[in-house]
C-alpha cells in the first residue's frame, strides 16, 4: 500500500475502506463479547449483569484494505434510574443512521431467548431495511431455537442475516466480510496498532468494575460504579462507589477478601508491576441523581 495511508488523517487511497459499525440491542445479548472477538482482544468489559456496558465504546480492527470501526453500545431497556435513561441515551445517539456517522448498523439478538417485546422495541428504533439482523450465541442455543429466532426476525425486514457465535467465532468471517463490502472509500481513522477509544484510566476502571460484578451479589452490579482518582505509574489508586453503607461491606467483604480478590484478578491483566489500590466509598442513591451520573462520566 502507498506511503500516503501512513498518515491516520489522509483521505481514502486507491480501493481502502473505512467506516463505522454500530451494534445495538437489549442487555445481554453478546455485543461486547462480539466485539472482543472480531478484534482479537479484549475491548469492553462482559459479565453476564444487566447494564455491564455504559459508554459507547469503539474497537478497531484494521486489515491491509480495510478498517472497520465497531461501536459497541449498552444494552437498550426500560429505563427507571438517571443512570439508565444516560446510557439509553449513549445508545439512540449511537445508531442514528440519518446522521452520517454510521456507515453500518447490526441489531444483535440473542438465540438462547425467544424474539421478544425488548427486541422488538429496539427494532424499532432502527430503520430495519438499512440494518443487518445478528443472531449471537448459537453455539448455545439448540438449531430449533436458532431456527425460531430467525424466523420471527425475518419479519423484521432487514437487508441480511447472520447466525454467528462471538465465543467460538463461527460465523463472524462471513460478518466481517459482509461488512467490510457495505463500506464506502474512506481514511485509517486510527493507527494500525490502535484498537479502542478508551482511555487508559477507563480501561483500568472497567476492569475494577468487570471483577466487581463477577464477585458480588445480584442487586449490587447497579449500584457499583468505578473511577481512577490517581494514576503516577506504577502506582493507580480506583475509587469503588455504592450507594449504601450495607453495599460497602459486602464489596469490601469479611477480612477484605472480596476486594483483594477483585484486586488480584484486575491486576493480572494489567502490565508487571503495576500497583493497584481500591477504596471503597459511599455516594448516597448516586444513580438515581442526574449530576452524580454526570460527575462519575456517564
Amino acid at each position: 500500500m502507498s506511503d500516503e495511508t501512513d498518515d491516520t488523517s489522509a483521505g481514502p487511497v486507491g480501493d481502502f475502506r473505512s467506516g463505522f459499525v454500530t451494534f445495538v440491542g437489549r442487555p445481554n445479548v453478546g455485543k461486547s463479547s462480539l466485539v472482543n472477538a472480531i478484534c482479537g482482544r479484549k475491548i469492553s468489559i462482559v459479565s453476564d449483569k444487566p447494564q455491564t456496558t455504559r459508554h459507547r465504546i469503539m474497537g478497531v480492527l484494521s486489515r491491509p484494505e480495510s478498517q472497520l470501526v465497531f461501536v459497541d453500545t449498552p444494552g437498550l431497556h426500560k429505563a427507571v434510574t438517571a443512570l439508565g435513561e444516560r446510557v439509553n441515551a449513549t445508545a439512540l445517539d449511537s445508531v442514528d443512521q440519518n446522521s452520517g456517522d454510521v456507515d453500518a448498523t447490526a441489531l444483535v439478538l440473542d438465540a438462547t431467548q425467544p424474539f421478544g417485546k425488548g427486541d422488538r422495541w429496539v427494532a424499532d428504533r432502527l430503520d430495519m431495511s438499512k440494518a443487518i439482523v445478528i443472531v449471537n450465541k448459537i453455539d448455545r442455543a439448540p438449531q430449533e431455537k436458532v431456527l425460531a429466532m430467525l424466523s420471527a426476525a425475518s419479519e423484521l425486514g432487514a437487508r441480511e442475516y447472520f447466525p454467528v457465535s462471538a465465543r467460538t467465532k463461527d460465523g463472524l468471517d462471513g460478518l466481517v466480510d459482509h461488512l467490510v463490502d457495505q463500506l464506502p472509500p474512506g481514511p485509517r481513522y486510527f493507527p494500525d496498532d490502535e484498537v479502542s477509544d478508551l482511555p487508559e484510566e477507563r480501561w483500568v476502571a472497567e476492569l475494577v468494575r468487570e471483577q466487581l460484578l463477577a464477585a458480588t451479589r445480584d442487586e449490587l452490579p447497579y449500584s457499583i460504579a468505578t473511577q481512577v482518582v490517581e494514576w503516577e505509574w506504577p502506582r493507580i489508586r480506583v475509587d469503588i462507589i455504592v450507594e449504601r453503607d450495607s453495599q460497602k461491606g459486602m464489596v469490601i467483604g469479611k477480612g477484605g477478601s472480596v476486594l483483594k480478590r477483585v484486586g488480584e484478578a484486575a491486576r493480572k491483566q494489567l502490565p508487571d508491576g503495576a500497583f493497584l489500590e481500591l477504596r471503597v466509598k459511599v455516594d448516597k442513591d448516586w444513580q438515581r441523581r442526574p449530576d452524580r451520573v454526570e460527575r462519575l462520566g456517564y
